[in-house]
């Protein structure tokens, strides 16, 4: 049986356009999420979810990894996205094995994205055996060992993928790295070598640790603010509180981005009267409106002007921290004095006026924070843009001090905590050392596959099982149709979910379903009520505890689940008290801190309200590279050689979305309602293509001499760079070539496609 791996064609009659918004939050989002909430829970479940969410004592938001405060919060500590997230996961609705049993796979492929979230949560593990039409309920003990079966019969261990979500808490994670590689393989792919992989490529290159270097705190006295390839106001809009709090302490803030989002203009805080009724708090002082894919020449020309005033005498670099903590400045200073302003500006497509702005106020403030999202990790050249803002900070000295620093954003919950507990392919021999010393076993040397690696081996037929725990690996990879052919191509093909998504459609030969706890429910395991951990984007870790009775009966922990698949699959072979650890997460917790030393004291440090930091040495000014100091790079500036016609088209989120999970096919804040399958382009673009407004048109992306294609979306004018355009992922993903990635991190290339935009052949009704 073969479905198509696409949503189904939407209505494009039915899209209603409209003005863009030009705030963010306000009354609006206040509605917005109770409205959300109160459809999918009700008013006193809702109230009972609602105000335990990121709380000391209550669970931590499903969405992004924006940290919480460390000190008073309050009782509303949650976005419109944390309160749609949260009425999703918690939703009253169920997906019961009648519901299977009514439709086929087929069926459920001709629902949305959206409607499939809304069938509601699974109940039982559920299998799609060979040859059939439907899935249908399996015990969890027969799916455990049919998993087993299929892993202890391939020819290597190494012919199984082993994918993580940043959902997955640190007792989870850490558990699922053991198992897999107690089973022999380091075939362990997530989520962030599609998102931040770059960065941590980036940030590890150059000052030695993957991760951001400031707090929270740190932006209550910064004196400037860089927001660059990020839209806070949809994929993090609690640091919208905070940036609003930088500002009316006197913060310059920068946006550097294509498009003007709402919340990089103005903020009304819906926990302030003003901010439900009044104009709001203005964001950024001014935006870089950067043609997409030019970062790298716009942070040069921001670092050219430093140096440039520097050698009128301005003393704008700061000497002592680059001759002691620093290596690499003369050759970085010698390139970029040799680069001309007009190919700076060419390429980034900001006026040279403008860059000398950002410039001036990079150069006037003394504590400095950037902060990035994966506008500038998903491009070929990524780990460059990373490295072009490290340089940047390395010439003012503005790391390792208080209140400026690099920051990051990561966009799933805990998808930072799963790395440092060792969700990764190319794990540090010392990690394997100690983890081998704690277990008494040999683990694998030899690196894994990273996500794109996964992708072709399946593809290639020399990956035979594919086992998920959390995620719609369909719909979050690039190359839709690519990898639907690689994923039919395994033997078994396993997903831990909490609902229905594509992903558990286009499948192996078999298929399993194995439904969990959510995150907002209790998790009582051997009788005693259980917490789990998760580290934010600023690496502190805290406490997570479920407040609802769970969906089913019949939900299993991720670490339960995790603890009875290593028992099936490895047996008398392992020696791991796995029915002990997923018993008690405390243990799971001991042993954590037994093999990475910085979670000392662990099951101490983290009931202490609020949590715990984990140490960065960068933020002392250690710098832990080869040579002991923090690195400047060198970049050749890349330059995009586009032919007549073409357009590079970025990949972007909707209001109405968390990565994959689209809650309503709206965009309220880039003036959408009723679809999804929109193009956003330059007027003038539309106009050389002879395209009018709300045209039906079809996307075509070229690469490597081969075309994909998209069809049937509607053109939507907007304010993005010339030569620019904007769609919104997963709907936009079958046009991101699975090769097509960024050098040094291999992450896909989804924010820069090169594409051509024509008349659809068959005009909408």
């Amino acid at each position: 049986m073969t479905v198509n791996p696409l949503p189904p064609e939407e209505d494009l009659s039915k899209i209603e356009i409209s003005e863009p918004a030009t705030s963010a939050a306000g009354l609006g989002g206040v509605v917005a999420s109770f409205r959300h909430a109160y459809a999918e829970m009700g008013v006193r479940r809702s109230l009972r979810t609602l105000t335990s969410l990121n709380q000391k004592d209550g669970y931590d938001c499903q969405s992004c990894a924006w940290p919480d405060p460390d000190g008073e919060r309050h009782v509303a500590e949650f976005c419109e996205n944390g309160a749609k997230a949260t009425a999703w996961e918690a939703t009253t609705r169920r997906a019961t094995p009648e519901l299977f049993a009514r439709q086929s796979v087929a069926e459920l492929s001709e629902l949305s994205d959206h409607a499939l979230g809304e069938l509601g949560r699974l109940t039982t593990p559920m299998i799609l055996r060979r040859g059939a039409s439907h899935y249908e309920a399996i015990a969890w003990d027969d799916a455990f060992a049919l998993v087993a079966a299929e892993l202890n019969a391939l020819a290597s261990p190494n012919e199984a993928i082993f994918y993580t979500s940043g959902r997955t808490s640190n007792e989870a994670a850490f558990l699922y790295q053991l198992f897999v590689r107690q089973f022999g393989t380091n075939n362990l792919p997530d989520c962030s070598n599609m998102c931040h992989e770059s960065s941590g490529t980036g940030l590890m290159e150059t000052i030695g640790v993957g991760k951001g270097t400031v707090t929270l705190e740190d932006f209550d006295g910064a004196q400037a603010i860089f927001i660059a390839g990020q839209n806070p106001g949809t994929n993090h809009p609690r640091m919208l509180s905070t940036l609003q709090r930088a500002k009316r302490n006197g913060a310059t803030i920068v946006g550097i981005n294509p498009l003007a989002e709402p919340g990089l203009r103005r903020f009304k805080q819906p926990q302030e009267v003003l901010g439900l009724l009044g104009r709001g708090t203005q964001i950024a002082d001014f935006l870089l409106r950067v043609r997409v894919g030019g970062d790298v020449a716009l942070f040069q020309g921001i670092a050219k002007a430093l140096l440039e005033r520097d050698a009128r005498g301005e003393h704008v670099l700061d000497c002592e921290f680059i001759a002691e903590h620093t290596d690499g400045f003369d050759a970085f200073a010698r390139a970029l004095t040799r680069q001309p302003w007009q190919r700076i500006v060419a390429a980034s497509g900001v006026p040279q006026e403008d860059i000398l702005r950002a410039a001036d106020v990079f150069a006037r403030s003394d504590r400095t924070i950037t902060c990035w999202g994966m506008g500038l990790t998903q491009h070929v050249n990524a780990v460059a843009n990373i490295q072009e803002i490290v340089n940047l900070h390395l010439l003012r000295g503005q790391i390792g001090k208080p209140c400026a620093g690099l920051c990051p954003v990561r966009g799933h919950s805990n998808v930072q905590g799963d790395r440092t507990v060792g969700i990764w392919e190319r794990p540090r021999p010392e990690f394997l050392d100690s983890l081998g010393a704690a277990f008494d076993f040999e683990p694998p040397r030899q690196h894994g596959l990273d996500t794109v690696a996964a992708i072709r081996a399946m593809h290639a037929g020399t990956a035979k099982v594919f086992f998920a725990l959390g995620g719609n690996f369909l719909q979050a990879t690039p190359d839709t149709e690519y990898v639907a052919r690689a994923l039919r191509r395994c033997r078994l093909t396993v997903h831990v979910s909490i609902k229905p998504n594509r992903a558990h459609l286009v499948t192996g030969e078999q298929a399993l379903i194995l439904p969990c706890l959510g995150r907002s429910e209790r998790d009582l395991q051997d009788g005693q009520l259980q917490f789990v951990t998760t580290e934010n984007s600023m690496a502190i870790v805290q406490a997570s505890r479920g407040v609802l009775e769970p969906a089913s009966p019949e939900l299993l922990s991720e670490p339960r689940i995790v603890a009875r698949l290593a028992r099936a699959t490895l047996g008398a072979r392992s020696t791991v008290p796995w029915e002990e650890l997923a018993g008690d997460y405390d243990a799971i917790r001991d042993a954590i801190e037994r093999v990475i030393p910085i979670f000392e004291r662990y099951n101490e440090r983290v009931r202490v309200p609020g949590g715990f930091h984990l140490p960065n040495p960068a933020r002392e000014r250690r710098f832990l590279t080869a040579t002991g100091m923090a690195r400047f790079t060198v970049h050749a500036l890349p330059e995009a050689a586009l032919e007549p016609g073409q357009l590079i088209l970025t990949t972007v989120r909707a209001h109405d979305q968390f990565n994959t999970t689209v809650y309503a096919p709206n965009d309220r804040y880039r003036g959408v309602r009723h679809g999804r399958r929109v193009v956003f382009m330059h007027p003038d673009d539309m106009r050389e293509r002879g395209l009018g407004a709300e045209a039906a048109v079809d996307i075509t992306s070229h690469y490597g001499g081969e075309e994909r294609h998209a069809r049937r979306f509607r053109v939507v004018p907007y304010d993005v760079p010339r030569g620019c355009a904007a769609a919104y992922f997963p709907e936009a993903n079958v046009l991101v070539p699975h090769d097509h990635v960024a050098a040094g991190s291999n992450t896909p290339a989804s924010k820069a496609i090169v594409v051509t935009i024509t008349p659809c052949a068959e005009r909408s009704t």
